[in-house]
């Protein structure tokens, strides 16, 4: 549970802490068959699916954008459809356990990339300039809307519910 009455930064850092958290609660106990399991046709999304996703969002605003750094899609052409990027598709190789671990090497590498810079610190995008702050705001609503999906796949998969 993110601090009751902090100052803007830990506010932030830590509701993108407790939806991270979310999502990781939500893949716990399950099989890998599980992990792998459609929420409802014709959708394809899976829980294994939205963290490989996550981690390449991780990816994408602390490392692509916030530091320019060239760092290559994780998952890009390993998965069914081919050539379906955002981490969304599965491929036979897939593990949730190597999932995580990408999945929370990139936090720990979003972590130490804003650990030096301010709220209002700036990085280039899309003709523009966006700050920090952009960037977490924008990862909050980016969670909550995939813990919301997390949350209707781990119900229909064994009914558990909730936080």
């Amino acid at each position: 549970m993110p601090p009751l009455n902090a100052d803007e930064r830990v506010n932030l850092e830590s509701w993108l802490d407790f939806y991270r958290a979310t999502l990781a609660m939500k893949c716990e106990g399950l099989t890998e068959e599980q992990l792998r399991t459609a929420s409802v046709a014709p959708s394809p999304l899976t829980l294994l699916g939205l963290v490989q996703h996550l981690a390449e969002v991780e990816r994408n605003w602390f490392r692509r954008v916030l530091t320019g750094e060239e760092a290559p899609a994780i998952y890009a052409g390993k998965a069914e459809p081919v050539g379906h990027d955002e981490g969304f598709g599965l491929s036979g190789e897939s593990s949730f356990e190597t999932a995580r671990n990408t999945w929370q090497d990139e936090i720990s590498r979003a972590r130490v990339n804003c650990a030096s810079r301010s709220l209002d610190d700036t990085a280039p995008f899309m003709g523009g300039e966006v700050s920090l702050r952009w960037i977490y705001t924008h990862m909050l609503g980016e969670y909550a809307r995939h813990d919301g999906h997390a949350d209707f796949i781990r119900e229909r998969i064994d009914g558990s519910t909730g936080v």
